[in-house]
């Protein structure tokens, strides 16, 4: 009998910051690929490279010429996204692009259409969508057991210690900084990612919890195409259970309640969501009937997608590895990260004008 060896796909890592070390470690760890060259400018990143024996440069385009990788991991500063997009685009070199896909949305259209015609694959790093909590989550409501879905709520509500805003990172305080373009981007991909497309924003912010130039707390109002309508609340500012990180316990960092932070209402049942608990009536369709709660289980690993439980971005590794073969289109392209960018900045906007925002 003959076995088929695949080689692993040979892969550079561009950006060694907190979220470019996480990506490392997952290309050393993932068998089907192999870490050829990290590209950073900081010379304790050279010796890092040195140590695990692999290329260094200080830009990308000398690594691509250097190695000629089978794909890049853009994992640098927003403003270089697009510019390095572009030139691994040129390259004709398959990417993960780390979110936000750019810095702006006019920046992401125009290098979400350059990466379509050149026919370069662009996975965008929303690692939550490889989650398999959230992959379940969709899988029930894309099923009907929730039948039309009417309304959304979601909350994202922790507290940032003082020192996350001090010394070197004083930046988070000012325009730029807040709660939304910091976090908020996480938790529209989810509510987008399981709800559908968003077509108007609302929105009300306020800096009232510590005074700085920039926004600690957001109330938003949500109008999906599908005619659902969705309330969402974000801080910064408050001591609670209630957002992705403490709930799923995906990341070990944070600690683990036995919360909710998203509910999803159709006209036949309800999600909570990450616990998956399924809510209907016995007699659908009348609210005097009992309303039961079914739990939808997660196994370690799903023999069928080979996700593993609790890891999201070796999911997202693993995948990504696939779409460089070419056995796999990205779970999220350019131009799907491009919407997500939209929907954020609009919440900005209609937060500073007081008006209704309505997205293309």
């Amino acid at each position: 009998m003959s076995t088929t060896v695949t080689k692993p796909v040979r892969l550079v890592v561009a950006g060694a910051g907190l979220i470019g070390q996480a990506h490392i470690k997952r290309v050393l760890d993932e068998p089907a690929a192999e870490l050829v060259g990290i590209v950073d400018a900081a010379p304790k990143v050279q010796d890092q490279a040195a140590a695990l024996g692999v290329a260094w440069t200080p830009d990308i385009e000398s690594m691509v010429e250097k190695q000629k990788p089978d794909g890049v991991v853009v994992a640098l500063p927003n403003q270089f996204h697009c510019s390095v997009g572009m030139t691994l685009v040129k390259a004709g070199i398959p990417m993960l692009m780390e979110k936000p896909v750019c810095d702006t949305v006019e920046e992401a259209l125009l290098f979400a259409e350059a990466a379509e015609k050149a026919n370069v694959p662009v996975l965008v790093g929303h690692h939550r969508r490889h989650s398999p909590l959230i992959r379940r989550a969709k899988r029930l409501i894309d099923s009907g057991s929730l039948g039309r879905i009417t309304a959304v709520n979601g909350l994202c509500w922790f507290l940032k210690p003082a020192d996350y805003f001090e010394g070197k990172l004083s930046w988070r305080r000012e325009p730029g900084g807040g709660v939304v373009l910091i976090n908020l981007i996480h938790v529209i991909d989810d509510l987008r990612n399981l709800c559908g497309d968003v077509v108007s924003v609302q929105a009300a912010e306020s800096n009232a919890a510590r005074g700085f130039p920039v926004e600690d707390t957001v109330g938003i109002i949500l109008r999906f195409a599908n005619g659902a309508i969705g309330t969402l609340a974000i801080s910064d500012a408050a001591a609670a259970p209630w957002s992705w990180e403490m709930t799923s316990g995906e990341n070990k960092a944070y600690p683990h309640t036995e919360q909710s932070c998203y509910l999803v209402a159709g006209m036949k049942g309800s999600l909570s969501v990450p616990d998956l608990e399924l809510w209907r009536h016995e007699a659908e369709g009348h609210w005097w009937s009992p309303i039961n709660a079914e739990r939808s289980s997660v196994p370690d690993q799903d023999p069928h997608t080979l996700e593993t439980f609790g890891d999201p971005l070796t999911n997202e590794m693993r995948h990504f590895c696939n779409v460089v073969r070419g056995t796999e289109k990205p779970l999220l392209d350019a131009r799907g990260a491009a919407k997500t960018l939209e929907t954020t900045l609009a919440v900005k906007k209609a937060a500073a004008s007081g008006q209704i925002v309505y997205l293309s």
